[in-house]
């Protein structure tokens, strides 16, 4: 669990600008995502915060997304390999060892619920990242709160539990099929 929070942590310091402008030129802030950077280069200029400021814009959300990735990451493998030594030991098999089916069913369950348990998170850094100007995440979440009801919280499970189960089924079922492979003995 470690490995993997450090290494979503390391991902996000990509992560986390590219969604900023994906994010913002979805939401039509700007013509394009290129419109989108000038914008973030020409507004930090303009108040005087300089490459401080440029970088602030395009890092904005960045603790709320180590704090969904984190999570994310500590329910997924974790949930994923218990699945997988669960159906090991249910059906007996004394290799220990899962197939890809049932790494990539195990993948697009532990997803599924990872994503739905961390879509609140999900929620806050979306709109933190849209937001016009810098929010503090608890000023945010009580105004989501107070605005929309707690049901807010739970805006785009269905697409998110979707995408991120299928990305597991992808991603784990191959990370198994390879392992699995990587670990057959050469015949002849």
């Amino acid at each position: 669990m470690l490995a993997a929070s450090l290494g979503e942590i390391a991902a996000c310091a990509v992560r986390v600008p590219t969604e900023v402008i994906k994010q913002r030129a979805q939401a039509r802030q700007e013509a394009s995502s290129a419109a989108v950077l000038r914008a973030i280069l020409a507004r930090r200029k303009e108040q005087g915060h300089g490459m401080l400021g440029v970088w602030r814009e395009l890092y904005r959300g960045w603790g709320i997304t180590v704090a969904r990735e984190v999570p994310f990451t500590m329910i997924q493998f974790p949930l994923w390999e218990a699945l997988k030594r669960w159906q090991v030991r249910r059906q007996g098999r004394v290799d220990g060892t899962a197939t890809a089916g049932e790494s990539a069913a195990f993948g697009a369950i532990s997803g599924a619920v990872a994503a739905g348990l961390t879509t609140p998170l999900d929620v806050l850094k979306t709109r933190l990242m849209l937001a016009r100007e810098k929010i503090s995440i608890m000023v945010l979440a009580r105004s989501i709160l107070a605005e929309s009801g707690p049901r807010a919280f739970f805006a785009g499970i269905g697409p998110r539990i979707g995408w991120i189960s299928a990305g597991g089924a992808i991603f784990l079922g191959s990370y198994q099929w390879c392992s699995n492979m990587l670990r057959m003995e050469p015949t002849g």
